[in-house]
């Protein structure tokens, strides 16, 4: 039965609101979300959506050209000339030694070397979305092992580029399957021309997009933005990508390199994050269905019939990529257990792998058994990632990492210090500055390998490891230290070193960091006194800069914030021992009504409004009193 576009697209977008937040809530990112969705709606499940269903991919690849615009939009010249060591380097190896192996391997169970050299470049590519989202969750990116694999990423997105040019250089006669349903897509202006006419068209056109890009497009752009209608210039925004893309398919080239060549001359655009926050959302969406597309095109009668052959290719890709990724990482000096993490988090193959196979199968170069196998590796390999990364940090790293800085002859574990630090990120290293500038020596800890090598070179005593262990905090001096500030930023971390110190060193003082008020809730209930909340003390400051700007005086404006702050932590544990959503509205609202009043007193006291004889506490106690008795309702 044929269905109508709306009944397809209620369908689609039925299956993304329900399977994406549910595959996001269970830690499988959102494009594995998309692919479950396709495969319930699927002819293979449920049957919403059969063989005709599949005329939907003409819109969901429009989404594959728009995510390739916004890549070209983020190749700043200045980024990429700052880590052009480690693009070029790490992640050019990464990609040409992927290949390599992994096309040897094809070219072993009998694929020729066109399509072992296509299946090679495609598996070497990793997911952006679920590595970048992973790293971001663990506070990984600004680690060695972070910047190491954007680099790597960053190198992947470009290379989709040359890959989608190669491509139809590597089509098989025997294969063909090359769709010729569209009309307007029957023939291109190069058809039957010379060589040298068709390389002299397709130069000269790339030249021209550039050129005109750079000259026509920018004022263009300027004199739709002064309209002030932006559901015109998004209009416009569109236009130029599609005009783009369309050039480059009637010139014989992929439109989605024609979108990358647009993104990339508008990356130095003052539109540029105007254009990016304008066409993000059909990008976002387009992408999802074209997810939910693959998703519901996989064969599991092939699938079921090919299970073995599945996987082992699942695990062969996850051990090759793991030790390409480990040996370049120890060639480019990572430290191991940084080494641990950059290998374990790019093992799996990314999302590119999905528009690629589908190009591939379009060109003629993998054949449809194929591309379903290899879509169903794919999507196997990105749902292992979040327990392949659980692994690592549950089963080596502690072993690694314990091991190698246990082994490290520089370790003077029996030196005890008065102080010690947990945490040696922009929080902890503040403090660590501010307490050596005045001559007081303290112990440091952390768990990224590579910011403890580099707390030793600058001098202070540096301890590698988990600071919620005993044994750890045994060698670093907790039974004798007076003082332990607990600078992590992990709020689970904490709370779990807190009972740690709690019970092994009952003696000794907690000064615990706080990312916000609620963090602060959970500390106190967990008996801390010595709270400190980041994001408190810089808040202040603004505002007392404010008043200042506004014409107070800057004694009064810092006198005002001074009280504000003792008020505010007066009230902590007040609202810290409320757990009803309800109740804490209202004592939240009695709170504002209450430091409203008492600063609106002080105020008037400072600027010689009110009588000399004012008691703030006593007047915080009136003010309380006159609330109860007049309750919010």
């Amino acid at each position: 039965m044929e269905h109508s576009f709306f009944y397809k697209a209620l369908v689609f977008l039925g299956a993304a609101v329900l399977f994406v937040p549910l595959a996001k809530k269970s830690g499988l990112g959102s494009v594995l979300g998309y692919l479950i969705a396709g495969v319930f709606i699927g002819p293979s499940v449920l049957g919403f959506v059969g063989a005709e269903g599949q005329d939907i991919m003409h819109y969901a690849e429009f989404g594959v050209v728009m995510m390739l615009f916004l890549i070209g939009l983020e190749l700043e010249p200045e980024l990429l000339w700052k880590l052009r060591k480690s693009i070029l380097g790490l992640g050019g190896l990464q990609v040409i030694v992927s290949t390599i192996f992994i096309a040897g391997i094809a070219m072993l169970f009998h694929f020729n070397w066109q399509q072992a050299l296509a299946l090679g470049m495609i598996l070497s590519l990793s997911s952006t979305a679920i590595v970048l989202q992973t790293m971001a969750e663990k506070e990984l990116m600004r680690t060695s092992a972070g910047q190491s694999a954007f680099a790597v990423l960053l190198f992947q997105d470009i290379a989709v580029i040359p890959m989608l040019a190669l491509f139809p250089l590597l089509a098989t006669t025997d294969i063909l399957h090359k769709p010729t349903t569209d009309a307007h897509d029957a023939g291109t202006w190069v058809d039957g021309q010379p060589a040298w006419l068709h390389a002299a068209i397709v130069l000269g056109t790339i030249a021209a997009v550039i050129v005109v890009g750079r000259m026509a497009v920018r004022p263009l752009l300027r004199l739709v933005a002064k309209t002030k209608m932006r559901e015109i210039f998004t209009a416009t925004a569109l236009l130029i990508v599609v005009g783009i893309a369309v050039l480059m398919g009637r010139i014989g080239l992929s439109p989605a390199l024609g979108a990358f060549l647009a993104g990339v001359v508008l990356a130095n655009s003052e539109y540029r994050h105007e254009l990016e926050s304008d066409i993000e959302p059909f990008k976002g969406l387009l992408l999802g269905v074209f997810f939910i597309a693959v998703g519901a095109s996989i064969d599991f009668g092939l699938v079921s019939q090919h299970l073995k052959e599945i996987i082992m290719w699942v695990l062969i890709l996850i051990a090759v990529k793991a030790l390409v990724l480990f040996l370049l990482g120890k060639v480019f000096k990572m430290g191991t257990e940084q080494n641990f993490i950059f290998s374990f988090s790019l093992t799996q193959v990314g999302e590119f792998a999905f528009v690629l196979f589908s190009f591939s199968f379009q060109q003629g170069i993998l054949s449809q058994e194929t591309t379903s196998i290899m879509t169903a590796v794919v999507a196997i390999s990105m749902g292992l990632t979040p327990l392949i990364i659980l692994a690592n940090e549950k089963f080596i790293l502690p072993r690694v990492g314990t091991g190698e800085t246990e082994e490290r002859p520089a370790d003077e574990i029996d030196e005890k210090n008065p102080v010690i630090i947990a945490g040696f990120g922009h929080f902890g290293s503040t403090i660590g500055r501010f307490l050596r500038a005045n001559q007081i020596p303290a112990t440091y800890l952390d768990l990224d390998s590579d910011r403890v090598d580099t707390v030793r070179k600058m001098g202070l005593k540096a301890f590698y490891g988990d600071a919620s262990r005993v044994d750890l905090l045994q060698a670093a001096g907790a039974d004798k230290a007076k003082i332990i500030v607990i600078a992590i930023s992990s709020p689970e971390k904490r709370l779990e070193m807190i009972e740690t110190i709690k019970m092994n060193f009952p003696n000794i003082h907690m000064l615990v960091r706080s990312a916000n008020r609620y963090d602060a809730y959970d500390l106190m209930n967990a008996g801390m006194l010595h709270i400190y909340r980041e994001t408190l003390d810089t808040s202040l400051r603004v505002g007392v800069d404010v008043m200042s700007m506004l014409g107070f005086r800057k004694y009064t404006a810092q006198r005002l914030a001074r009280n504000f702050m003792r008020y505010d932590e007066a009230n902590l544990k007040r609202l810290s021992a409320i757990r009803n959503p309800d109740e804490y509205v209202v004592e939240a609202r009695k709170y504002m009504e209450e430091i409203e009043a008492t600063l609106q007193s002080d105020r008037q006291y400072f600027t010689g409004e009110s009588d000399l004889s004012w008691d703030p506490d006593k007047l915080i106690e009136e003010v309380r009193a006159s609330i109860q008795e007049n309750p919010l309702q």
